[in-house]
């Protein structure tokens, strides 16, 4: 993708003919209304430049249907705009001010914000979290409205202001591929990832689990000759591993179970975070999802001005379809090596896009299919962005 607006274009690997990937990017405005303005008057417009412009790029990987994916698609942009705008007056100082309103109540006041390390980009980076949670509940009441279950995982970045944020709530992944370095901009949350915090939840509040589930981690499903034996087990707020004589409740079903690929979260979903989901229950109990699945992403922050950024640096930005097959090794070298071979081309970067999927899709042998390595190729939708990096400002 180009730093213009322009309209994605995701790819399925046309294995199925249903699509739960989807994706957005656009130019995102940021403006002030002046107090005091009716509703009705133009909006005023901040800074030399007139106002501030960001450019957003997102990929959401829905689950259960493409409808909670659609519906992210649709607004998380407006969210992040919104939430945005509802701080630009710190983000335009120095050094955010406590009061937006312009008072100072306490005479210490930036004294405090100092010693708490607050900057602009932290203001950024709560915006991007509050948009989240605002778009999951969007998501939840339209679901609700229409009768629709689903959910999806989500993976936004945002150009604003000289820094790059990446926020991902889910499995997909986003790295930067530069000359002589892969900056990884986001680590994926799956039910194993997150072990800790989904079993100090049940620790907190056990109704949630409602009898059904353990919150204890075993080394495997324990059995009924297990009972009154010590086992290997992990707590909430466990690293290491100890042991525990297992009692009777220790049989119920684990929150996490599997591992890898194969692990799910109360037996029901491969992710941990993401958008939607509200209606989820367990199978055949009472028990929900949600709690448990946090819409909140995880936002790192990378600095243009830290960086000497060249020609062919990059954001690789896809689901989960893709890394499932292909490290972040294997895709810099495909990076490196395309953009070097096709320096001419205007159109490298899309099909250098459409080289990573086709790589990850693999090709038809019998029923199968297959990598070049001969190892099995991903089955799952594969959307790519590549984004070029290079003279951000001027293009």
């Amino acid at each position: 993708l180009t730093w213009s607006v322009c309209t994605p274009r995701v790819i399925n690997a046309e294995k199925s003919e249903f699509n739960e990937d989807q994706a957005a990017c656009c130019q995102i405005t940021v403006q002030r209304r002046e107090p005091g303005l009716e509703e009705d008057e133009e909006w005023l417009i901040l800074c030399s430049t007139q106002f501030l412009t960001g450019y957003y790029w997102a990929l959401f990987d829905g689950h259960g249907g493409p409808e909670a994916a659609i519906i992210a698609s649709n607004y998380l942009h407006c969210c992040i705009k919104q939430k945005l705008e509802e701080v630009v007056g710190g983000i335009t100082e120095a050094r955010p001010p406590m009061h937006l309103s312009g008072r100072c109540v306490c005479d210490s006041d930036p004294q405090f914000v100092e010693e708490k390390h607050i900057h602009a980009q932290d203001l950024v980076v709560g915006a991007l979290e509050n948009a989240f949670q605002e778009c999951d509940e969007v998501i939840g009441q339209e679901m609700e409205a229409t009768n629709q279950t689903g959910g999806c995982t989500a993976l936004a970045a945002l150009y604003f202001q000289g820094k790059l944020y990446v926020a991902n709530a889910g499995d997909s992944r986003a790295i930067l591929v530069l000359k002589d370095n892969i900056v990884v901009m986001s680590c994926e949350f799956t039910p194993e990832t997150e072990r800790q915090r989904i079993q100090h939840l049940a620790f907190l509040f056990p109704k949630l689990l409602d009898g059904e589930f353990t919150r204890f981690e075993f080394p495997r499903r324990l059995k009924g000759d297990d009972v009154g034996q010590k086992v290997l087990y992990r707590d909430y707020f466990m690293e290491g591993w100890g042991y525990k004589r297992v009692e009777k409740a220790d049989l119920k079903y684990p929150l996490v179970h599997g591992h890898g690929k194969q692990a799910r979260l109360l037996g029901t979903l491969a992710v941990s975070r993401g958008l939607g989901d509200h209606q989820l229950k367990v199978i055949d109990t009472n028990v929900e999802v949600k709690p448990f699945l946090s819409c909140i992403p995880q936002v790192k922050v990378f600095d243009f001005a830290l960086h000497d950024i060249k020609e062919d640096d990059v954001l690789i930005m896809a689901t989960d379809g893709l890394w499932d097959v292909l490290c972040n090794k294997e895709v810099a070298h495909m990076v490196r090596s395309f953009l070097e071979e096709n320096r001419t081309d205007p159109h490298r970067f899309s099909k250098l896009a459409k080289c990573l999927v086709c790589r990850a899709r693999g090709k038809k042998r019998g029923h199968q299919w297959m990598l070049d390595d001969s190892h099995e190729a991903s089955y799952d939708d594969i959307s790519v962005f590549v984004i070029p990096l290079h003279n951000q400002d001027e293009n």
